[in-house]
């Protein structure tokens, strides 16, 4: 293996000293276009890699934040990062993206790691929740700001951005009443997450505004995916009593139910009325296509990274602690209208 070039190395191949080789490699401006250029090019040829991370150590900034997502190949989390990149790129950051799949140590290390490698802030859709958020705590290191999005966590010195997963739980479940549903099933995650247990009190909420009685056996905690919103689904049609709308916190959940209706003849909207939450791509290309609550995902990682630039530019000794709550917006499609 042949040995690595160092900025020795340049200053020996230009006659100058290793100095001015580091400032002209660092953009300093005392140093002239001519020089500069030179010593590009002397790098080049000896195919010079620049020590990213001394460099950090050195100036204090990287330029590179690290991202933080449970899952990478879903379309909210997707459109997220788009969002983060659109709004850091032209600032001159980069962006490091790393999954947990969910799994609380994976993300504590992930954290760590990025932490270790003098990134320059964090951005974290976490998987911890309120019940375990002290283990997270212990790796919110104060030299880093880091910001939450979508599934958060609440400290004093860390700021936040999310949706009104409340109102649009609300919005939602009284779309389905002022359609004249009576008996309106709910599909949650898991509560011990802010964003669902938000969603399940606008439901409730709404429920109690319009005199609609609440009924346990109407809500089902399940996974985010087809195969479990199918099970729901079955489940809650051989009650003595079925209900005749869903409310789901999760359109990949919905996606199951609405097949397992369709198998069984009952009729949307016309029988039974659904109501999903995401606004994934594929509700609008269905048949019926599925209302659903739209979470802004590229405006969220918009606000996201905005809020860690103002971290970073204020000149505060203090951190800036911002909770930042986004509009949502119910989309209504053929899933929810009954045919008068």
């Amino acid at each position: 293996m042949s040995k690595k070039a160092t900025i020795y190395d340049i200053a020996k191949e230009l006659n100058i000293t290793a100095a001015t080789v580091s400032r002209a490699l660092n953009n300093n401006p005392k140093i002239s276009e001519k020089t500069r250029d030179l010593v590009l090019a002397a790098a080049t040829k000896l195919n010079y890699k620049q020590n990213r991370l001394a460099v950090a150590l050195k100036s204090g900034k990287s330029n590179n934040v690290g991202v933080v997502v449970p899952f990478v190949n879903k379309n909210f989390f997707a459109s997220v990062i788009r969002g983060i990149e659109e709004e850091l790129y032209p600032k001159g950051f980069h962006v490091i993206i790393s999954q947990t799949y969910e799994e609380n140590d994976r993300e504590k290390k992930i954290i760590q790691n990025l932490i270790n490698a003098q990134v320059d802030g964090i951005l974290v859709s976490t998987s911890f929740t309120k019940e375990n958020k002290d283990q997270l705590h212990q790796v919110l290191k104060k030299s880093s700001p880091f910001v939450f999005f979508d599934r958060v966590l609440h400290f004093d010195d860390i700021s936040t951005v999310t949706i009104d997963d409340y109102q649009g739980g609300f919005d939602a479940t009284e779309h389905l009443i002022n359609q004249g549903c009576k008996r309106i099933a709910h599909f949650n995650v898991d509560q011990n997450i802010e964003l669902y247990n938000n969603r399940f009190k606008g439901y409730k909420d709404a429920l109690s505004k319009h005199g609609v009685a609440y009924n346990s056996d109407y809500v089902i905690t399940l996974k985010s995916d087809m195969e479990a919103g199918k099970q729901a689904a079955e489940k809650l049609m051989k009650l003595p009593l079925p209900p005749d709308a869903i409310f789901s916190s999760t359109d990949n959940g919905l996606l199951g139910a609405v097949k397992y209706l369709q198998s069984i003849a009952v009729r949307i909207p016309e029988d039974f009325c659904v109501v999903g939450f995401s606004n994934e791509p594929f509700t609008q290309f269905l048949e019926p296509s599925i209302s659903s609550v739209d979470q802004s995902p590229v405006e969220m990682g918009k606000m996201a990274a905005k809020v860690f630039l103002d971290q970073i530019e204020s000149n505060q000794n203090v951190k800036i602690h911002k909770d930042v709550v986004l509009p949502a917006k119910l989309i209504i499609r053929e899933s929810s209208i009954k045919h008068k």
